[in-house]
């Protein structure tokens, strides 16, 4: 079952004037106190979700390369993950759970810092596999390296989670200054992180991802949030 770190409320700075156009402009923004989850949802919180619920199992649940109790499950749609949270709120949550939004996320991620690229600095640190140089084989266990600032672990590495927002690339120019949600619709949703089967397996705090919420890739995975 999930731990979770609460994350304080506070301003921060989201997005990169140096990375992409979607990450562009860099705006401030107002998160409220909120919980994240230490660590993303392994297959062994997922595993009794399939057995419950008699859900399709995600891609490649089978695959060796995949294996293990504390790998990150991985090959879940966006769909997958919100009714997982649908049914871990009403089955084993003391609180309903969600996936972060994207400003969540940013925040929890940055932590303390300060325009810096990663959540441990600008700096690839010794224990990211390979140091950071990709593909590899499969995913790593979620327990590995040390948490950030604010607690979490594996933040912005490892497999893309997925957020709860919407993507639009213009929504930077027009976000509220508080709690921004991403637009009331659109056609894929954001997602955030690191992928193992990339040429580098770290990814920039403010870089930003999308897929259809109906697509389920091999280095997609996500990680609960909850209200305070």
């Amino acid at each position: 079952m999930s731990e979770f770190e609460q994350i304080p409320a506070g301003w921060f700075v989201m997005g990169s004037e140096f990375g992409q156009p979607d990450e562009q402009p860099e705006h401030r923004v107002w998160v409220d106190t909120f919980e994240l989850a230490i660590d993303p949802v392994t297959r062994a919180e997922y595993h009794p979700y399939l057995e419950a619920t008699q859900a399709p199992a995600p891609r490649e649940w089978d695959n060796p390369l995949f294996g293990g109790l504390d790998k990150p499950v991985v090959g879940v749609s966006w769909n997958d993950a919100y009714l997982f949270c649908l049914w871990h709120s009403s089955c084993l949550s003391t609180a309903p759970v969600r996936l972060p939004t994207e400003a969540e996320w940013e925040r929890a991620a940055r932590g303390h810092r300060k325009g810096e690229d990663y959540p441990w600095g600008n700096l690839t640190p010794s224990w990211i596999p390979n140091a950071g140089d990709g593909p590899l084989d499969g995913p790593w266990p979620v327990t590995l390296g040390p948490a950030n600032d604010f607690g979490v672990r594996g933040i912005a590495a490892n497999v893309h989670e997925w957020c709860a927002d919407w993507h639009s690339r213009t929504f930077y120019a027009e976000s509220p200054a508080r709690n921004p949600i991403g637009p009331t619709s659109g056609h894929r949703r954001t997602s955030r992180g690191g992928s193992w089967r990339h040429a580098r397996t770290i990814s920039r705090v403010s870089a930003r991802s999308k897929l259809a919420p109906t697509y389920q890739y091999t280095d997609y995975g996500f990680r609960l949030a909850r209200d305070v």
